[in-house]
This record gives C-alpha cells, structure tokens and sequence, in this order.
C-alpha cells in the first residue's frame, strides 16, 4: 500500500460531538425563534441524521407534520430559511465555547502538521458551521493548516455518496491509497470506502452501538487505550502492522 500522506476528516460526530449538542440545539433555537411548536429531542434528532444533511433532514421531518406548509414550494421555502436560521444559532452556540473537540483530536492533528501529513475535510454540513468550530477549536488561522476542505456547498451529494471525498482527493492530488478517512458514522464509511480510501471509526454518541463492517479499524476516541497516534497508523497504513490492532473489541 502507498505511504500515507493525509488525514480526511469528518466533521459533525467525528472531530467533535456536534449532533447532539450543537446541531439538534441551535435546530430547537431556529424553531422556537420562527415561532414555531417543534422540537427535537434526543432519540428523535438521532432517528432522524439517518437523512445526511441539515435542510434535508428539516424537509423530511416536515413531510410527517400536519402543521408544515402542504405546498412544495413553501415548504422548500421554509426548510432553507430555518436552515440558515438554525446555522447562525449554531454558530453562536459555538463561539459561546459549548463544544470541544473529542479526545485526541487535535493532538492528532498537530502530529499531521508536525510530520508533513496533510490534513483535509470532507464533510456534509455548511462551511459556515465548520468555519465556527475549526475558528474555536484550532484558532483563525486553521485554514492555513488544511489542504482541502470540502463542504455541503461544494459536495451536494450528502454521504453515502462519496462526492465529497472525491473532490477532497482532486484537491491534494493524492490518490485513495495515500489517504486514510476518520468518520463517526456508518453513511460517512461508506462514502469514504466508495471513493477506495480506508477508514477509521471513532463512534459518536449517536452511533455507539452501530456496525462498521469494512472499516480499518473501530475505537471509542482516538485516545482509547493504546491512543491511535500518526506513527501507529503510518505502520497501519503500509501494512507493517495488522490493521485490527488498532481495533477495539467491540464489532
């Protein structure tokens, strides 16, 4: 297998717990703003991220809801206002300091900028939502630090799909072998093995319990003993070690 030359993120779940304590937040801030009854809790809002993207999975709740506008177009309408709406409560949210990073994260990335390994992003939110929590977790300049990022803006097919990895590719001019993927869900696996790239899972809070079948390797966090470091998946990656060392016992 080639040498490693770059991480490709996953943001929401992955570089932080974002789903249920930023996202599903600032949704309920938008409703209860544009005056209106919904909420989602907890299991509702985790029920519904099987729908990859924000004014998709506002559309499909919708659907369901006596109290949504019956016209398509109005419909349309309102998911894109309480979409940007829910974004700018997302952003507030996380300049308030709400969110940190999960475990390992950054020290994981700091190895990459140490070592000469690129660091990227594919992601389905907005680049707004990343631009917040990169601006908080890393600073201002992190911009400087990522060869590609790759936002719902630039990737309109939502994971599975594996556009986003694709152009996240493109971007470093890297072939899939020379990429490792790290992802919280099973939608974001298989977009990420659907562009050939081998994937890492750090499970999130909304999918614990989930099966990851094909993935490189499986964890709780990145620090998880034995903490999941650049030298480990380097070895990893060229085959010196056996991927499954890396796993933890849990399917």
């Amino acid at each position: 297998m080639s040498a490693l030359q770059a991480l490709i993120w996953d943001v929401d779940g992955t570089v932080a717990e974002t789903e249920r304590d930023g996202h599903r937040v600032a949704f309920n801030a938008a409703f209860e703003a544009a005056g209106l009854p919904w909420r989602w809790g907890v299991a509702e809002y985790g029920a519904l991220l099987q729908v990859a993207g924000g004014r998709e999975r506002l559309l499909h709740d919708m659907a369901r809801r006596p109290d949504a506008p019956a016209d398509t177009a109005a419909r349309e309408a309102l998911a894109l206002e309480l979409h940007a709406l829910k974004n700018r409560c997302y952003a507030a949210l996380v300049a308030r300091g709400g969110i940190a990073a999960r475990p390992g994260v950054l020290r994981l990335m700091a190895e990459c900028r140490q070592q000469g390994v690129a660091l990227a992003v594919a992601t389905t939110t907005g680049r707004r939502n990343v631009q917040a929590l990169f601006d908080l977790l890393i600073g201002p300049a992190w911009p400087e630090h990522f060869g590609a990022v790759v936002c719902a803006e630039d990737a309109p097919a939502k994971k599975p799909d594996p556009q986003a990895y694709d152009i996240a590719l493109d971007r470093l001019g890297l072939a899939p072998a020379q990429a490792l993927a790290l992802e919280d869900s099973p939608n974001g696996l298989r977009a990420a093995r659907a562009a050939g790239i081998a994937c890492g899972i750090t499970r999130s809070a909304y999918f614990a319990d989930a099966t990851f079948e094909g993935a490189a390797w499986v964890r709780d966090d990145l620090e998880a003993p034995p903490a999941i470091t650049l030298a480990g998946l380097r070895r990893a990656h060229s085959g010196s070690i056996a991927a499954p060392s890396l796993s933890t016992a849990r399917p």
